[in-house]
């Protein structure tokens, strides 16, 4: 199916991005399951999936999870960095004719016969919530350092290009078509579905869980919202580079790390995703670096890229012999 979403002037003008804590714990869930991920998650899901083993609400979760999903357990966050608590009181706050038609439809039941949300969103939010802690909670500094690192990277598309530019590069199976955004799926569409902004916007979630796929939410309560894949996720799972022991507690192993990783030039975003620490934190780290002559800086149009220096490769012993 092909999901055409249409934009009047008011909603183009109200694209913007944010990272959801509670959908990322969703299809972390969904990858546990079977039901979806991919081969680049499969660190990861060997350490995770024991911590599900004595989750009471599992075979409630999976009845939810393993096959299509209702847009509920995806509430739009409000603001950009939302806390998962905050997302799970919107989630508890689910209109209850919205859950009782998503409900039915992903059970393939009458809407009537869906359990008293006063009593089931509750319940899921519990278990989504002690799911967050276990699955996802351990790893979020890596992960939202990664997120935003692909936020600032759209925000220079969209600055240099424009919306459409920004469209563009979301992902191969989107495309700007005529004042519509298109998110074609994986099989050649046999119906085509319509969401209307009407007003509302688009939130562009970048994601860890859903790569490598693009996903929109067909049953927006108010504003659009599409996530898709983050770049730099084959990169998340792989273990960091061993501290250089004899340096790491001179220069700290912060400001050691960035050293080791600088062989190649790499902007800041890039450094903070693969670190898993925040572009302000790098920032900080390569001013003191730069002050002692072991970091260049070169500002290619609006990014800037950062190298070590031949002083710092001879100081981390990985300067060519003479």
């Amino acid at each position: 199916m092909a999901v055409q979403i249409r934009f009047t002037a008011a909603s183009v003008a109200r694209v913007r991005f944010a990272l959801s804590p509670l959908g990322e714990t969703v299809l972390a869930l969904r990858v546990l399951l079977g039901a979806g991920g991919h081969e680049v998650h499969r660190a990861w899901t060997r350490a995770a999936r024991p911590l599900l083993a004595d989750e009471p609400e599992l075979p409630l979760l999976r009845s939810l999870i393993a096959g299509p999903m209702p847009s509920f357990l995806f509430p739009v966050p409000t603001e950009r960095l939302p806390t998962v608590a905050a997302e799970l009181d919107l989630l508890r706050a689910t209109d209850e004719d919205f859950y009782r038609r998503e409900y039915g439809a992903v059970l393939n039941a009458p809407a009537r016969e869906a359990p008293d949300p006063g009593v089931l969103l509750p319940r899921l939010a519990g278990a989504l919530r002690r799911c967050h802690d276990r699955l996802i909670a351990p790893h979020w500094g890596r992960m939202s350092a990664l997120l935003e690192a692909d936020v600032a990277r759209r925000a220079l598309t969209l600055v240099d290009g424009g919306t459409q530019a920004l469209f563009a590069e979301l992902h191969p199976d989107i495309a700007w078509d005529g004042g519509q955004l298109v998110v074609h799926g994986r099989r050649a569409p046999r119906t085509v579905h319509t969401v209307d902004t009407a007003g509302h916007g688009l939130v562009l979630l970048p994601s860890v869980f859903n790569w490598p796929n693009a996903g929109v939410d067909k049953a927006p309560v108010a504003a659009a919202s599409i996530r898709y894949p983050a770049v730099g996720v084959g990169l998340l799972w792989e273990p960091p580079p061993p501290t250089l022991t004899g340096l790491a507690p001179v220069l700290g192993r912060a400001r050691t790390e960035i050293l080791a990783a600088l062989g190649e030039p790499l902007s800041t975003a890039a450094l903070a995703a693969r670190l898993g620490i925040t572009p302000s934190a790098v920032s900080q780290h390569l001013g003191a670096l730069r002050g002692a002559s072991l970091v260049s800086t070169q500002r290619k149009g609006r990014t800037a890229l950062h190298l070590r220096t031949e002083r710092a490769d001879h100081l981390l012993g990985t300067a060519p012999e003479p």
